[in-house]
């Protein structure tokens, strides 16, 4: 059964500029953002863009990142046709067997693609940190009618000549390529993230590795050949989050704006677009600048704003600032909003707790676990009504209006 469009993603770069983070690791490897390794990027974003067969071309120490892709079950890729596929390069009859550029890592890979005759192939590399929509970049493609496409960002004009560059005509499609020109005709950075058709990629990797004097690399032999031939080649521009991470300074820089995602654009905390992870389905828990905790358990997924003591919260619970939890279970999902006050009692799953409301009530003389007394208790999926009050003796199954008292 042909696939419409299968992904290959580059991650056999030796990382040499990360130093001692990737001695002994290959750079897609690499930990990050607290319970990630920065190929769960390319491959997340492959299952939530519906590409379900994809091939990771490695090469420098791929041990690690091996073992980590394992049969791809965290991703959803375990399929029994299709699915992902970690490629090493492989001695061959004709000699080499070290990958000599992008493009030979593909051509060395071109039976893989082969096998399930797709009509696109997308080429990724597995050392950036992206959020992005690939199914929206083939709708792009298609409409264009194009044989290539790159995704690119606007970058600033005095910044440009660091980067390769496309020039486009009006309708996106590309007359020029230029790669880190001192004066550039651009500001659309390519972000090394290519559509190709099939047969218009098989055939330029054939040419290409057939010319002895070739880098075999796509930016620096395989788009001038496509220019050259006058192929249809069009530049996808793409506006989301995106940052290669091959420095030590971009690799930290990355880090700290998981910790700002309402500026910066990653947020790890996005239903709509999760970030899968062999380290469980849940982003870090998050303890914001105004947030107070004492004693308590906080559980991966939680983003915490106001106080909490002794307390435990399970995965996903949200503690908007100005909010104070002490003494309390709190299930998953749950969200506790500014200037709520829940105290000694249970709170289970995805219950809301809104602004001004107060849930359960801390006994006089303080915390006693030996004798625990009376213990409010709000049923899962109940919503507590704005300034509502649940008393400390409470037993709440049903939604509270706003303002409503229950004791």
């Amino acid at each position: 059964m042909a696939k419409e469009m299968i992904a290959m993603i580059l991650a056999g770069g030796q990382g040499s500029r990360l130093y001692a983070l990737t001695q002994k690791l290959a750079k897609p490897a690499v930990p990050f953002g607290g319970k990630y390794r920065i190929i769960d990027f390319p491959l997340s974003n492959c299952v939530n863009s519906d590409i379900d067969t994809v091939g990771i071309l490695t090469q420098y120490q791929p041990l690690v990142l091996n073992e980590y892709i394992g049969n791809g079950q965290p991703w959803d890729l375990d399929r029994l046709h299709g699915g992902v596929h970690v490629l090493p390069p492989y001695q061959q009859a004709t000699g080499s067997d070290w990958y000599k550029g992008t493009a030979n890592a593909i051509y060395q890979n071109m039976s893989f693609i082969d096998r399930y005759d797709p009509q696109y192939v997308i080429i990724l590399s597995g050392d950036q940190i992206c959020k992005q929509d690939y199914s929206d970049f083939l709708r792009f493609h298609k409409e264009k009618n194009a044989e290539f496409s790159v995704a690119v960002m606007e970058v600033p004009w005095s910044e440009a000549s660091r980067f390769g560059l496309m020039v486009t005509d009006n309708d996106d499609r590309i007359n020029e390529f230029q790669e880190k020109p001192k004066e550039p005709k651009s500001n659309l950075a390519s972000m090394g993230i290519y559509i190709f058709n099939w047969d218009i990629l098989k055939a330029y990797l054939t040419a290409d590795e057939a010319d002895p004097n070739s880098e075999n690399d796509f930016g620096k032999n395989v788009i001038p050949a496509l220019l050259r031939d006058n192929r249809r080649m069009y530049a996808y521009r793409f506006s989301g989050y995106w940052k290669d991470v091959g420095t030590i300074s971009s690799l930290w820089q990355a880090n700290m704006e998981v910790l700002d995602p309402s500026h910066s654009g990653i947020n790890l905390f996005d239903e709509d677009w999760k970030i899968y992870s062999r380290n469980s389905g849940q982003p870090c828990q998050q303890i914001g600048a105004d947030a107070d905790i004492v004693n308590s358990m906080i559980t991966e997924g939680c983003k915490i704003n106001g106080t909490v003591k002794n307390s435990i919260l399970f995965p996903g619970v949200v503690v908007e600032k100005g909010a104070t939890v002490e003494a309390a279970v709190v299930m998953g999902g749950t969200v506790i909003k500014a200037g709520a006050t829940v105290a000694h009692c249970i709170v289970a799953e995805n219950v809301t707790v809104e602004e001004g409301a107060t849930v359960g009530k801390m006994p006089e003389g303080g915390l006693n676990i030996a004798e625990p007394g009376e213990v409010a208790t709000v049923g899962s999926g109940v919503k507590i009504g704005k300034g509502a009050t649940v008393g400390p003796k409470a037993m709440v199954s049903n939604d509270v209006k706003d303002g409503e008292e229950q004791w």
